[in-house]
């Protein structure tokens, strides 16, 4: 079956070229005749705030070939654009889906056309699942919560891949999560891009070994306005959402928005309710030639509950029954209320693009982003004795003389990330230089405290302003963690051009130096552990346009990712016992990647993009999921070795009577290159196929939209996927479908472009089991390399999202 579907898509391939090369004469012929305006479709990739990567079209202006100068189809897509207040313009091909691209490397993106149509609640973590080598496990249908979601490309993980937002880096700085709502709203959402497995070198990061997810947010309109949107769905939700466009403030060049969302809606599953505050706003000045600046803010502040991820017997015993109790008498610790969480985030930032001269450009980005909040779970304390660290402070000071407790193990964190990333780029005829150079200062502070629950369950704090106290009048505590990192980075690149710009080669090398620091002070626990790592980070591309429409590339590049998660430096103990738990890394060797990669690209009335790609990784480090008195932390696992082979395909068909279709799928075949540890012995990995790697995975889709009358239909499919390191466990394949419909009226009077748009989600599904929360060498007891007995461990799951619909109306003003 396998082969037969990767040899329909090839010949879906060589079809589809030829139809684009057949069309694209008589549609230009017709195009370059027409009197009537037309609209130019190419959507930027890389925010303004981004620093622009070497090769591409974010770099500062050069004198064009003749072939770029002369029209062609690949520069128009439609006569005159559609009107809609969220941003549609009906001209990106595959609905949205296949933005053009010219860099020498993979890159996939989204547009308005297609992230306006999503539901209002959707992530872009959910949005990207379409995109060739995207695999997402978003726990939630409404994707009102990306807490518990999974996102690997290519094989690769969310953890390894970096992601910015208007060019500052907007992942968690340590445990590199990828928290896509603390962004923008879908509203104010200009573009996704999606590298795939490589970052640009400019990119301030230092953990995008599977590639870089950046995020645009709109400019300012250039007149006054605004726009307002009501969503109403399945599990109670409700959303709303107003904008307020300020226009050019007199002949200043200053422009600005402001923006405030409101979300609310029951877990899908289990009880608990979410909610959401979010707040976007953006100050842009423009001046001169290619001269701009601005001031960009967002603030997030969600609260929620831990969804429960089971274990493969739960779920084939319960499916999704398999919840946190709803009732604290019957639940006990596993009441749903001890599994509040909280993440609240501030990101600001300041890009700058300024001309110096006709041939020197400067880019500049300081930045400042603010996480703080908890993440509680239920657990069981004795009550006769208790440790702190290895000190033994006597009973616990509950009031009470059971022999346990019920309490709230609770977590709390504060993350403090500034930074600054600048960069010269000095371009001649056939050349065009760059330097860059990034700093970052990064504190973590976090601290571990119980709340004492009483009889019906509740907890004076969930932030642990009431702690559980010793019999010594210290607060019982597993850690108390300070961590301070600093990052220097430099970069150079060059690039140059020949034969009309036909041919592009380019050459860059950056030095990436992390330097961390952290300081654990529980007694008992070594107190200071520091680690340092300086990685060179060669670069090499190429491009060539073999015609106007037709592009060929190669890249050789290279990433490290430095090891993630607070408790990887710090010893912690058993409350109970007093026996180390945990004993800090002292030497976990940094992820490093090297890669390669030959693709070919179309653009037409059909457009195809193809890739082939080879991985090497050495010391992969994995992020897992483990409960420590019952808090989900997140811990990084050494996975040795691995090598990632396979190939990538897009199709996209330009709006061809009011229709884009489009179809992606990647070919993955991943393996381990040596043995684990396991204790004193080794599991027999080598050559094991590599954990959250589907084999095939694809996407189709269809839009339509004639301006009026609008939708769109996507299926996706995700091949099994094992999750133990022996492949003795795995989660079957499964498939999810999405459909949008919607209808715009007219304008009437002072309201623009009313449209009322229902959003399906996961049509057909009623829950599956969407990726692993927490990996594990062997789920059978197994016989090592060195012929010890090795137990079995459980690996833990998330839960696909069952089907929910939402119902939004829009309007502008």
């Amino acid at each position: 079956m396998r082969h037969r579907i990767c040899w329909i898509l090839a010949s879906v391939s060589l079809m589809a070229l030829q139809v684009g090369r057949a069309e694209a004469a008589p549609v230009f012929a017709h195009r370059k005749a027409a009197s009537r305006p037309v609209h130019h479709a190419r959507t930027p990739v890389t925010g303004h705030g981004t620093l622009p990567a070497p090769g591409s079209a974010a770099l500062p202006p050069r004198r064009k070939s003749p072939d770029v100068a002369q029209s062609s189809p690949e520069e128009i897509n439609v006569h005159a654009a559609i009107q809609t207040a969220t941003g549609v313009t009906g001209s990106t091909p595959g609905g949205g889906l296949m933005p053009e691209q010219t860099a020498a490397k993979s890159i996939s993106g989204l547009t308005r056309d297609f992230i306006a149509k999503q539901s209002p609640t959707s992530s872009p973590l959910t949005m990207m699942a379409s995109l060739p080598g995207v695999v997402t496990s978003s726990g939630d249908p409404l994707g009102t919560s990306d807490q518990q979601a999974g996102l690997s490309v290519r094989g690769l993980t969310q953890f390894e891949l970096g992601y910015t937002y208007e060019g500052i880096p907007a992942a968690d700085p340590l445990n590199f999560f990828i928290f896509t709502s603390t962004t923008a709203d879908n509203e104010n959402i200009q573009s996704l891009s999606l590298a795939q497995g490589s970052a640009d070198i400019s990119a301030p990061l230092y953990n995008a070994v599977g590639g870089q997810l950046s995020e645009t947010l709109r400019d300012p309109s250039q007149h006054s306005g605004g726009l307002i949107n009501l969503a109403y769905g399945s599990y109670g939700l409700n959303r709303e959402f107003g904008r307020v466009d300020s226009g050019e403030i007199g002949h200043s060049g200053v422009k600005a928005f402001a923006s405030f969302s409101y979300e609310s809606a029951d877990n899908w599953r289990g009880p608990g309710r979410m909610t959401r505050y979010h707040v976007d706003a953006k100050v842009l000045k423009e001046w001169g030639k290619d001269n701009r600046t601005s001031f960009v803010l967002s603030y997030n502040s969600p609260t929620g509950y831990y969804l429960q991820t089971p274990s493969l017997a739960q779920w084939k015993a319960l499916g999704t029954k398999a919840n946190y109790a709803a009732s604290f008498r019957t639940g006990g610790a596993s009441y749903y209320r001890f599994e509040e969480n909280q993440r609240n985030s501030l990101i600001l930032g300041a890009p700058l693009h300024v001309r110096l001269a006709d041939t020197l450009t400067a880019d500049a980005t300081p930045y400042y982003t603010y996480f703080w909040g908890y993440g509680d779970g239920g657990t069981t304390l004795g009550t006769a004795n208790s440790y702190v660290g290895n000190q033994d402070t006597g009973p616990l000071q509950v009031g009470s003389t059971a022999k346990s407790i019920i309490a709230a193990a609770i977590d709390t964190f504060h993350e403090q990330h500034s930074g600054l990333n600048a960069a010269l780029h000095w371009t001649t005829k056939h050349n065009t230089l760059s330097i860059g150079y990034w700093y970052s200062y990064y504190t973590q502070q976090e601290h571990s405290f119980y709340g004492q629950a009483d009889e019906n369950g509740n907890v004076a704090s969930m932030i642990g302003d009431y702690p559980i106290y010793t019999a010594a009048g210290i607060p019982l505590s597993r850690y108390n963690i300070n961590f301070v990192q600093q990052t220097n980075s430099i970069f150079i690149h060059d690039q140059v051009r020949a034969f009309d710009d036909r041919l592009m080669i380019e050459a860059g090398f950056k030095e990436a130096m992390v330097s961390r620091m952290s300081t654990q002070l529980i007694p008992g626990a070594h107190y200071k552990t520091t680690a340092n790592y300086a990685e060179p980070l060669p670069q090499f591309a190429a491009r060539f346009k073999i015609t106007p429409h037709d592009q060929i590339y190669i890249n050789g590049t290279t990433a490290f990712r430095a090891p993630s998660s607070i408790l990887t430096m710090a010893d912690y103990f058993s409350t109970t016992t007093g026996v180390l738990a945990h004993s800090r890394a002292t030497n976990l060797a940094p992820e490093y990647s090297i890669g390669e990669e030959i693709g070919y690209r179309h653009y037409g009335l059909v457009n195809v993009s193809l890739a082939l790609f080879n991985y090497n990784l050495t010391n992969r480090q994995l992020s897992s999921t483990v409960y420590l008195n019952g808090v989900a932390t997140t811990a990084s696992i050494n996975a040795g070795g691995q090598t990632s082979r396979g190939a990538t395909l897009e199709l996209g068909l330009r709006p061809w009577h009011h229709f884009s279709p489009y179809l992606s799928g990647q070919y993955l075949h991943a393996t381990i290159d040596n043995n684990l540890p396991a204790g004193g012995d080794f599991l027999a990995t080598r050559g094991k196929t590599a954990v959250n790697t589907p084999e095939f995975s694809g996407a189709i889709g269809l839009s339509y939209d004639n301006g009026s009358v609008f939708g769109n239909f996507a299926l996706n499919y995700v091949g099994s996927q094992y999750t133990t390191f022996m492949n003795d466990q795995k989660i079957p394949s499964y498939m999810t479908a999405n459909v949008t419909a919607g209808y715009r009226f007219p304008s009437y009077h002072f309201i623009k472009h009313p449209q009322i748009q229902l959003n399906l989600v996961n049509l057909g599904n009623s829950g599956y089991l969407s990726g692993a929360s927490s990996l594990v060498g062997n789920a059978k007891k197994t016989t090592g390399v060195r012929g010890s007995a090795i137990a079995a461990q459980t690996p833990l799951y998330y839960v696909g999202g069952g089907f929910a619909g939402v119902v939004s109306v829009t309007a502008g003003f």
